[in-house]
């Protein structure tokens, strides 16, 4: 006789937690019940909600790179470079000049953006001087990439 009072007393105290936590005004065992289980399906949908947002959040994270993006193509006029960046890159033009200068790279064309994000399209050709030295897409790409990785270490300080 003690048990069942002692399982009714702890089985009243449970639905009045259940209640609680999950804000019902039921009367009803079986209302109190359903209401309950429905918290709990809010639940793991919020947080299966959060768990993507987390995921998308650190994928971003993981792929944002601050350094910025460099393409070089050879096309019949020269050569096209491009430089683009997601964030605003304080510097970083005087130092891709000075690498087009060192190349002897005559700049005939460019663009530049450097309000949000840095956006570098520049069209160039080789100088017409003495130097013999042969200028094709890969020694721009190494010399830019030089000069981006140089106005890294030098911003970064």
């Amino acid at each position: 006789m003690v048990s069942k009072v002692h399982k009714r007393t702890a089985m009243y105290r449970n639905l009045q937690l259940l209640r609680s936590i999950t804000y019902s005004t039921s009367q009803r065992k079986t209302s109190v019940i359903l209401e309950a289980t429905q918290y709990i399906r809010d639940l793991k949908r919020k947080l299966e909600e959060l768990n993507l947002l987390a995921v998308a959040t650190a994928q971003k994270i993981v792929d944002y790179d601050p350094m910025p993006k460099l393409k070089v193509e050879a096309k019949d006029e020269g050569f096209v470079i491009k430089v683009l960046s997601e964030r605003s890159c304080k510097g970083l033009l005087v130092f891709i000049l000075e690498s087009f200068e060192k190349l002897g790279l005559e700049v005939l064309q460019a663009r530049v953006s450097c309000v949000d994000n840095f956006c570098l399209e520049a069209v160039g050709n080789k100088e017409s001087n003495e130097d013999t030295r042969p200028l094709n897409a890969q020694l721009i790409e190494q010399v830019v990439s030089k000069a981006i990785r140089n106005w890294r270490e030098v911003t970064q300080d």
